[in-house]
C-alpha cells in the first residue's frame, strides 16, 4: 500500500502549503501573501513571453518574406540587351526597365530584386538567427507554464486563484499582442 504523505487530494486553504520544495513553505500570512504575489507575477510573465514569442514569430516571418535575391540576367558574352528581351512581351520589358537597380556603375537593367511571396504555411529554411531564439523563448515559455502547473497541482486555493489572477491581468494588459490561437499551459 502506497502512502501519499501530506499531499492533499482536495482543494485546501492552508497557508503553509509548500511551493516547489519543502524549503519554500510559507510560515506566516505575509509569507503566504508574498508567495501568491509571486505566482501572480509569474503568470503575468507567462503571458508576456507568449506575446513576445508571437511578436518574434511575426518579425521572423516578415524578415523571411522580405529577404531579397539578386538575379543577374544576360551575363553571357556576346549577348545584347535587345536579344535577351526579344522573346518577352512589351509589358514584361517595361516592368523590367522599371525595376532597374541603381549601382555604383549607374543604372543597371540586368539586375532585378525579387521578394519571396508568402504561401500558406510554407516552411522557411533553418537559420541559426531565427531558430535558436525561437527555441529559447519557447523553452522559457514552457518552463513557466510547467511552474504554474505545479503551483496549481498543490491544490491550494490561494495559489490556484493567484495563477488565474495573473493570467487574467496578463491577458488584459498584453493579450492583444499575443496570437489568438496558442497553447495554454
Amino acid at each position: 500500500m502506497s502512502s501519499m504523505g501530506s499531499m492533499s487530494m482536495v482543494f485546501t486553504t492552508a497557508h503553509n502549503t509548500p511551493l516547489y520544495s519543502g524549503a519554500w513553505t510559507p510560515t506566516s500570512t505575509g509569507a503566504y501573501a508574498g508567495t501568491c504575489i509571486f505566482l501572480i507575477v509569474l503568470a503575468i510573465l507567462s503571458r508576456l513571453l507568449q506575446a513576445w514569442r508571437h511578436t518574434l514569430e511575426q518579425k521572423f516571418h516578415d524578415r523571411a518574406m522580405k529577404r531579397r535575391y539578386v538575379v543577374v540576367r544576360g551575363e553571357q558574352e556576346g549577348e545584347q540587351d535587345g536579344d535577351q528581351l526579344s522573346g518577352e512581351s512589351e509589358a514584361a520589358k517595361e516592368k523590367l526597365e522599371q525595376q532597374a537597380i541603381l549601382t555604383s556603375r549607374g543604372l543597371d537593367e540586368k539586375v532585378r530584386i525579387i521578394t519571396a511571396h508568402s504561401r500558406s504555411k510554407e516552411t522557411t529554411p533553418w537559420r541559426i538567427s531565427t531558430d535558436v531564439p525561437r527555441a529559447c523563448v519557447y523553452t522559457l515559455q514552457a518552463g513557466l507554464g510547467y511552474l504554474l502547473m505545479l503551483a496549481v497541482m498543490t491544490l491550494n486555493v490561494g495559489y490556484f486563484l493567484s495563477v488565474l489572477a495573473g493570467l487574467f491581468v496578463g491577458e488584459l494588459a498584453i493579450g492583444r499582442y499575443a496570437s489568438p490561437v496558442e497553447d495554454h499551459h
